[in-house]
């Protein structure tokens, strides 16, 4: 990957509806260079693809939270996975080191809705105790992320 290719990248993180035309303006070669080096990167794995950004507040979810999850003793992650899946409120999960065996981040019309998801995610058996933080404000954010 060369500066060019970095540059490219840069422009379709900023805006992933930049046409050829557009971001060869910018990166001084011609649009059907581009269109090759973004195929290239898509190829690669470097470019998994292009992505709306979207406000949750403005669509009413006010609320967002990362809950750490703590399983009984022999869970399996494919289990935990497709138990996540089933809640819509949860936009990410990862497993992680520390105290906590993972954390969900979950958007939530209000904390009401939010107690609704983790009591129900407790209900289910395989989380035995959750942790919560309410977010308050981002204070860094990456562009695609809202």
């Amino acid at each position: 990957m060369d500066a060019a290719d970095r540059r490219i990248l840069a422009l379709l993180v900023e805006d992933g509806r930049r046409t050829y035309d557009d971001i060869a303006r910018r990166v001084s070669l011609s649009a059907p260079a581009v269109k090759r080096r973004v195929d290239r990167l898509r190829e690669r794995g470097a470019l998994h693809g292009f992505t709306a950004v979207v406000d949750h507040a403005a669509l009413g979810d006010q609320t967002e939270a990362l809950i750490e999850l703590f399983f009984a003793p022999g869970t399996l992650l494919e289990d935990v996975a497709r138990t996540l899946t089933r809640y819509p409120e949860v936009v990410e999960a990862w497993s992680v080191t520390g105290e906590a065996d993972a954390i969900a981040r979950v958007r939530t019309r209000d904390n009401a809705d939010l107690e609704r998801v983790i009591m129900a995610l407790q209900r289910d058996g395989l989380v035995q105790r959750t942790r919560s933080q309410v977010v308050l404000s981002r204070l860094v954010g990456h562009v695609g992320e809202r």
